[in-house]
């Protein structure tokens, strides 16, 4: 069997290919990365004789159709915008993968996946990816279920990597075409502005409470598809303080935008100007507590009585998991994780769909806590006497 990882050396994806390395069966894991440096001395470190580097270039179509067809599972740690490329061509030459995130188009190639006789799983993270998991498991607890309502924290610094600083500014562009989807709630998408909805939540104690907001995110497009009895579907984040303050102000500048800005002789999108000037501050790059809380409510049915199922995540210490890969290793380890699902055969379906969908619920929760992230479900029911 072998394992081709995009991205593998990547900030979230390292801790992938980490992963990989210490719990997976994979005979090879190919390590696919622009950045050859950043991947042999990833290799250096692990000592796996099973990890090999190759260069990749993410633009070239063309290239991913000849090399898909060499591997028995692709592991997409690229950034967002490269996921239905990526997926397209899995589904092309009938490979299974998964990836990060999700795009809607990416699920108009089920029939072609299910024609193909492949699988592909995308949004296996965090957030997509563990808070699916969650409702799922809250499905399996419930004779209905009727609302969802999932929280975040993702701390860490503003820009660790383009990738990441692109899903920053993407969740706080109040222009951003996702913004008039926000959230779902009687048979509806319904449009919110950033910094709306916000509500204070308690995160596990090394995070503690902080106020959430409504942010666009893929489980409101993927739960009332695959759970059609749920009346609403909301998720609401943050990041570190010091992060959130700094993107609310440029916002209420209205810098966050594609209104043009004169520099010198040539106009610039301001958004894009600010994306050059974050990416080479060095107050991007700073960050004292790095980590990843994950809250999920889901109210629902069962024996005539309201129930409400609590899911709340739990991971080691910075200084235990080595302070950035208390925030990385909370993305990467699941997208490692599915892919060892998907490989092991314990997924027996056919098409494009999202891990809640897909994933065995014991096992992918039993191997994150095998990894110390820990799922805490509390279970209240209401009913009259």
């Amino acid at each position: 069997m072998r394992a081709l990882v995009l991205g593998g050396a990547g900030a979230v994806c390292k801790e992938t290919t980490r992963d990989l390395s210490k719990y997976s069966h994979f005979d090879e894991i190919v390590i696919a990365d622009y950045n050859l440096e950043a991947v042999n001395k990833l290799i250096n470190e692990l000592a796996d004789e099973r990890l090999k580097p190759l260069f990749f270039n993410a633009e070239d179509y063309q290239g991913m159709l000849e090399l898909f067809p060499q591997f028995n599972i692709i592991v997409n740690g690229l950034p967002f915008q490269f996921d239905l490329a990526v997926n397209k061509a899995c589904v092309e030459v009938g490979v299974n993968g998964l990836d990060l995130s999700s795009e809607d188009p990416q699920f108009q190639l089920h029939q072609q996946a299910v024609q193909n006789d492949m699988l592909f799983v995308p949004g296996v993270g965090a957030t997509p990816g563990i808070t699916n998991m969650m409702v799922r498991r809250a499905t399996e607890m419930l004779e209905s279920v009727d609302e969802v309502e999932i929280y975040f924290a993702a701390f860490r610094c503003l820009a660790p990597a383009p990738g990441l600083l692109e899903t920053t500014l993407w969740e706080f562009n109040p222009e951003e075409e996702d913004r008039q989807s926000v959230y779902f709630e009687d048979g509806h998408w319904h449009p919110a502005p950033p910094l709306s909805g916000v509500t204070l939540v308690n995160f596990h104690p090394q995070i503690g409470p902080q106020n959430v907001y409504y942010v666009p995110h893929d489980e409101v497009d993927t739960l009332p598809r695959s759970f059609p009895s749920l009346c609403r579907v909301a998720v609401r984040g943050c990041f570190p303080p010091h992060v959130m303050q700094t993107m609310e102000a440029l916002m209420q500048a209205g810098l966050l935008s594609v209104r043009k800005i004169k520099l010198g002789d040539q106009e610039f999108p301001s958004i894009d100007v600010i994306r050059t000037v974050l990416a080479a501050s060095e107050f991007s790059k700073k960050n004292d507590n790095w980590g990843y809380g994950l809250v999920v409510e889901v109210t629902g049915r069962r024996n005539q009585r309201q129930v409400k199922c609590t899911y709340r995540s739990q991971h080691p210490a910075p200084e235990v998991w080595g302070k950035e890969a208390a925030y990385y290793k909370n993305v990467g380890v699941p997208l490692s994780i599915g892919a060892q699902l998907i490989a092991d055969g314990q997924v027996d379906v056919r098409g494009v769909l999202p891990p809640e969908m897909v994933l065995p619920v014991r096992p992918f929760f039993e191997a994150l806590a095998l990894r110390g992230i820990t799922v805490e479900e509390q279970i209240v029911e209401e009913g009259q006497l």
